[in-house]
């Protein structure tokens, strides 16, 4: 039956899979092959398109080789597949981790790494906006670069200030998507 060799296959990819979506192709084209699924032309087809589309590449070409197999069903079933190893994995380090977090050691630790991880943050924009800033022999100094870079800051901290708990990343990146449009479309 199809639909127990598609929930097989892909709980096998997901079980299995480490290191991410580019990691876990070998794994899938063995998958694949061995079942039948696709030829090898095929899968480069396929992983071309799952690459070009929004969402993970692992998701894409089970939900594809799956309606390929099985239809709607079939990618039901082998995009559940893929996915419920990596769902239950984190279910069990979330139990995991509530319990650590209990611990007054694994707070500290936890409590000095985010200083750290601010830092990296923070070192990563201030490098990326000098690297945007810089002048060469060729062009000029990108001024609407910086003056976006001022205005999101300006958004950013300044809704610190007025609510409670600052202003959501979301909207911080549509703010900064329409500043971009104005800034850079107009």
């Amino acid at each position: 039956m199809i639909y127990l060799d598609l929930l097989i296959g892909f709980l096998e990819v997901g079980f299995f899979s480490f290191g991410g979506a580019y990691a876990a192709i070998p794994l899938i084209r063995d998958v694949v092959q061995s079942r039948g699924w696709l030829d090898d032309e095929m899968l480069s087809y396929m992983i071309a398109i799952s690459e070009s589309t929004p969402g993970p590449i692992m998701v894409n070409m089970a939900t594809y080789v799956g309606s390929l197999k099985g239809g709607i069903l079939g990618a039901a079933i082998a995009t559940s597949a893929v996915v419920l190893p990596a769902f239950l994995i984190i279910i069990l380090i979330m139990v995991v981790l509530k319990k650590l977090l209990q611990n007054k050691f694994v707070n500290a630790a936890l409590s000095g790494l985010k200083p750290c991880i601010i830092g990296i943050i923070l070192s990563t924009g201030i490098m990326l906006v000098i690297k945007n800033c810089e002048i060469s022999s060729s062009e000029t100094m990108n001024v609407p670069a910086i003056c976006l870079t001022a205005v999101m800051a300006f958004i950013y901290f300044g809704s610190r200030k007025l609510l409670k708990n600052g202003i959501s990343p979301i909207m911080l990146i549509c703010i900064s998507a329409v500043v971009g449009i104005i800034a850079y479309g107009i």
